[in-house]
């Protein structure tokens, strides 16, 4: 089913940028490549698309991992990034940044397409839309606003990344729950997603880094995380 959506994907090798415009055409999504990182953010600025998918690796005074910050602190597209790096750091980092997903290269374009999409439907945004709750959750002192997907500390807004806040509007669904990092990963991440679990304690460390106290969530030791 064609979604029309827009997709920049931003690598500086030609091949490995084709195949993927190829595949995500075939798939229905409207794809422009550019091939490095300041083309690629006038790309997104001018074709405003729901993802970007981004080399780590790009040429130039922008490289992929500048790309998603400034990717990222905007708000408005996911990102996938690339890497032929087999360094965990770099990962790391990524998903600091608040990037959706990782592939390393090399990667089968079937695999990136389907992980598109899982970013889509899990971040709300394309033509893969997930419902959002139709509640506001409070606990301890932060506010998870579900329609207007919006989390709030002392009645101040606390911008939270896609991932970041779907983390933690899992949590809040499950309360007092010890979860461990595969219930998270395929609660939140979905049960497609090919990652480790150490991707949740990044997000789990972000989550405390920008809400601090205010937000109740313990490390149940030898399980993974419990809210409240």
């Amino acid at each position: 089913m064609p979604t029309e959506d827009a997709v920049v994907v931003i690598e500086d090798d030609d091949h490995i940028a084709d195949l993927v415009a190829m595949y995500l055409r075939k798939d229905g999504f409207r794809v422009v490549v550019a091939g490095d990182g300041e083309a690629g953010l006038a790309a997104v600025e001018r074709t405003r698309p729901v993802l970007a998918v981004v080399d780590i690796g790009l040429p130039g005074e922008l490289d992929g991992l500048d790309v998603c910050r400034k990717l990222v602190s905007g708000g408005h597209v996911a990102v996938i990034l690339l890497t032929a790096r087999d360094d965990e750091i770099d990962r790391v980092l990524g998903l600091e940044l608040g990037a959706d997903d990782y592939v390393t290269k090399p990667f089968s374009p079937r695999e990136l397409v389907a992980r598109a999409h899982a970013v889509l439907r899990r971040s709300g945004r394309g033509s893969a839309q997930a419902e959002p709750a139709a509640d506001v959750a409070t606990v301890g002192d932060v506010e998870v606003d579900n329609r207007r997907r919006e989390v709030r500390r002392d009645g101040e807004v606390v911008p939270l990344t896609t991932r970041e806040f779907a983390l933690l509007a899992y949590l809040v669904a499950n309360t007092g729950l010890a979860l461990s990092r595969r219930q998270l990963l395929d609660g939140v991440w979905g049960a497609d997603w090919y990652g480790d679990e150490r991707t949740v304690d990044v997000h789990v460390r972000q989550l405390r880094k920008k809400l601090g106290d205010s937000l109740p969530l313990a490390t149940v030791w030898g399980v993974g995380y419990r809210l409240g």
